[in-house]
């Protein structure tokens, strides 16, 4: 889920004075009816009949205050042995109990598997906040992710035997962070048992197993060429929150929002009923992380009060009907999509471009996540984005009122996306109710959205309790290097 590139964020005070120039208001608090307006409603804005048909799209503060409780009664029912069956938001105890502090040293391969491709690192962390790193990407046939567990975890040991030969370590017995990231009931540091499949993975006799023991055996199966001490089972959110606080001891919340969305954060281990280790006594460590697996929430109709006829839409037509929709109403899988079925609905009505389509906008999936993106980065009162994507899309004819409108829905699309993840976190925070959080995050649509970091800064400060500060780090690799700095740390504590 991570991906390579800078922040794409830009200063809170210059979104703040281009939404106070195109909206007349200012970001705040506000009473709990107002709606928190995504775009401008001048005289080169978009059109009322647009905005009135959008209103569904945009939360309102009353609304969002309702989705934090209704998160934070999930978040406990997934901590709670009697109703952690039954809750959507799972709550999986990762055994990660220390955080890095600084001071790691030697040489640690990380493998990150998550996607349709994985990577293989082998990281040296030498003095503080000073380390190197060697990668290499590798493909994962579909024939491969629809196949056998035996082929997969074959494949990803072959894969590993020829990374250490290529950098000359396969001689040298290193310790390795898994980051694997799909749903897990962990059981301990290094054992993790799979809860299901998702990113459409579907390999045989590996959900309700062990995945690590499964990566061992085809590491057996090899023979003496790959030497490795599998030292921790993770997910690409803990490795984010780990990959933070190795520059920032205060991070206690790892977030996700890319191609899917998860948040992990650090819990009391008293909080923990399904917490498998001493609880009390004499140097008992006192927290946990804890993965949320929090996309699918919503899952039992907790969010049906704010979802649309766009999202129903979007579940009707995926992979996974009825789950996971949180995360279809955040995500990059899905956002390009809201947004083209809200056109094409407009457009239908003969709200925008005359009423005249084209066969690639009628077609589902064609409009990108990305120009959701691009159309957002045009400067207040220019389309040249938004012409070019509007041109590939066949829509050549399209006005400045359409391109106007076009991205004011997609404004409220990622606005509100921005709001339900900053529900989330607020509400997280408010739980930890420490005086000050750093919230490691990572993610493409984070990345590389133009105002996603603003809005959610914004949206948290207005939500979290007065006395409590905030602040939002990018991270840097938390799937690779936060797996290796989890084997660091467990390497440490284990001397």
């Amino acid at each position: 889920m991570n991906r390579d590139g800078g922040a794409a964020t830009c200063s809170s005070e210059k979104v703040r004075n281009t939404i106070s120039n195109l909206c007349g208001v200012f970001w705040g608090r506000r009473s709990s009816s107002c709606r928190s307006c995504p775009s401008n409603t001048g005289a080169t804005g978009a059109s009322v009949h647009i905005r009135e048909q959008c209103k569904e799209l945009i939360l309102t503060d009353k609304q969002i205050e309702e989705i934090m409780r209704r998160v934070i009664k999930e978040i406990n029912r997934g901590l709670s042995k009697e109703t952690h069956a039954e809750a959507d938001v799972k709550c999986f105890i990762t055994y990660v109990q220390d955080l890095p502090n600084g001071k790691e040293k030697g040489k640690f391969l990380a493998l990150d598997l998550g996607g349709t491709n994985f990577r293989v690192l082998l990281i040296h962390l030498k003095d503080e906040n000073d380390f190197e790193m060697l990668s290499k990407i590798y493909a994962i046939p579909q024939s491969i992710m629809l196949g056998s567990g035996t082929q997969l975890f074959d494949h990803i040991a072959e894969c590993l035997a020829n990374f250490m030969k290529e950098h000359s370590v396969y001689e040298e017995r290193l310790p390795l962070g898994f980051t694997f990231s799909f749903p897990l009931t962990q059981l301990g540091l290094t054992k993790g048992i799979l809860a299901r499949w998702t990113k459409g993975f579907n390999c045989s006799g590996v959900v309700g197993e062990d995945v690590v023991q499964l990566l061992k055996d085809a590491i057996a199966r090899r023979g003496p060429d790959v030497q490795i001490d599998i030292c921790a089972i993770l997910n690409d959110t803990t490795g984010t929150l780990m990959s933070c606080a190795w520059k920032n001891h205060n991070c206690r919340i790892g977030l996700i929002v890319g191609t899917g969305s998860n948040a992990c954060y650090v819990e009391r281990v008293e909080n923990c009923d399904l917490f498998d280790g001493p609880k009390s006594g004499p140097n008992i460590k006192q927290h946990v992380m804890i993965n949320t697996e929090w996309g699918a929430f919503g899952d039992d109709g907790a969010l049906d009060f704010v979802r649309t006829e766009y999202d129903r839409e979007i579940d009707q037509h995926s992979i996974n009907p009825g789950r996971q929709l949180q995360e279809k109403m955040i995500s990059g899988m899905y956002m390009g999509e809201l947004a083209r079925l809200a056109i094409v609905r407009f457009t239908k009505a003969g709200l925008l471009f005359g009423g005249v389509g084209s066969d690639i906008l009628f077609k589902r999936g064609q409009f990108f996540t990305k120009y959701v993106s691009e159309i957002e980065s045009d400067k207040p009162g220019t389309y040249y984005n938004c012409r070019e994507v509007l041109e590939e899309l066949g829509l050549e004819h399209a006005t400045d009122e359409d391109c106007a409108n076009v991205r004011y829905i997609c404004e409220c699309v990622s606005s509100r996306a921005a709001h339900l993840v900053s529900a989330g976190i607020a509400a997280l925070i408010n739980k930890m109710d420490e005086p000050s959080v750093t919230v490691g995050v990572d993610g493409s649509v984070y990345r590389f959205h133009p105002k996603f970091h603003d809005l959610m800064v914004q949206k948290i400060r207005q939500f979290v309790k007065p006395h409590i500060s905030f602040d939002l780090m990018l991270s840097e690799d938390g799937s690779g290097r936060g797996a290796a700095l989890v084997a660091a740390v467990a390497c440490r504590e284990a001397q």
